[in-house]
């Protein structure tokens, strides 16, 4: 009986396995095999390096929205990353354990918050504080990345702290032995021993970051135009699908999913890289 019961369940990991699998392939088809036929009929160059994204004239350049996108995506990890792993250091060796019972649970209710909340409050709080204090009209790229950087602490967080406490414990002894302080015992040996983790962090951030779709929208004024200074309002390449499909037909649909295709791609190529480096380390 036991070893019925062992089979079916090798059967129902294997087929949930499949699922999984099968879900990537299908998605993948069906973005390729609209977008692609699109890609062919503008102009590959046209489109990925054209500037004007104007349907009504049948120009489709999304130029704007790459630039967009890798902006924004940039200004939320120059903002997330270094709180978000100094975070994690301060939460795996140096946070009382009375605090951490409050910091914890705090982190992970901001994973648990909806994106339209946080775009709500960047467009309630963000967005004014910017008009205010740094001028222009508030809903800039600057706004959006710093919603993004708050977006992104989360995951950040949870996975470089998962990470650091992996490392044996004798790594951070040893180097008090050898008279260390706690700090550099800790950037010294620990955080070199979690890079992997780290990193790993790091690209889930980035690929939160890159997809993100509905708080983007509320500050960062969706003009679908090349970005010229933080101040400005840009328009990321899931903006643009989420804010023109609804109407779209024929061929400004297909540039649209030809549009997911890049995005596809995009982060596609964060977790190639993610495995080249991570087979580095590794070696």
């Amino acid at each position: 009986m036991k070893k019925h019961k062992e089979k079916i369940m090798e059967i129902v990991f294997l087929l949930t396995a499949c699922i999984s699998i099968l879900s990537v392939v299908l998605i993948c088809l069906f973005l390729f095999a609209n977008g692609v036929p699109a890609m062919k009929e503008i102009g590959i160059g046209d489109f990925l390096l054209g500037e004007k994204w104007k349907p009504g004239n049948d120009k489709y350049g999304i130029f704007p929205m790459i630039l967009g996108s890798i902006y924004v995506t940039g200004g939320a990890l120059l903002i997330g990353v270094p709180i978000g792993i100094l975070t994690a250091i301060f939460m795996a060796r140096f946070c009382p354990k009375g605090l951490y019972r409050f910091l914890k649970p705090a982190i992970e209710l901001l994973a648990g918050i909806p994106s339209v909340v946080y775009g709500f409050f960047g467009l309630v709080v963000m967005v004014p504080f910017i008009r205010e204090v740094f001028g222009g009209n508030g809903t800039s790229m600057l706004t959006a990345s710093i919603i993004l950087g708050i977006m992104i602490l989360p995951t950040i967080i949870g996975v470089s702290e998962a990470a650091i406490r992996a490392v044996p414990n004798s790594y951070y002894e040893g180097a008090l032995a050898l008279g260390a302080s706690h700090e550099r015992s800790v950037f010294c040996t620990i955080i070199p021993a979690a890079k992997s983790g780290i990193t790993a962090g790091v690209v889930l951030g980035i690929g939160r970051a890159i997809g993100e779709t509905m708080a983007v929208i509320m500050v960062a004024g969706n003009q679908a135009r090349m970005p010229n200074g933080i101040l400005r309002g840009v328009r990321t390449l899931t903006a643009n699908i989420v804010l023109e499909m609804g109407y779209a037909t024929d061929l400004h649909r297909e540039a649209l999913i030809a549009t997911g295709v890049v995005l596809f791609v995009f982060i596609l190529l964060i977790n190639v890289l993610f495995s080249i480096l991570k087979r580095r380390d590794n070696k």
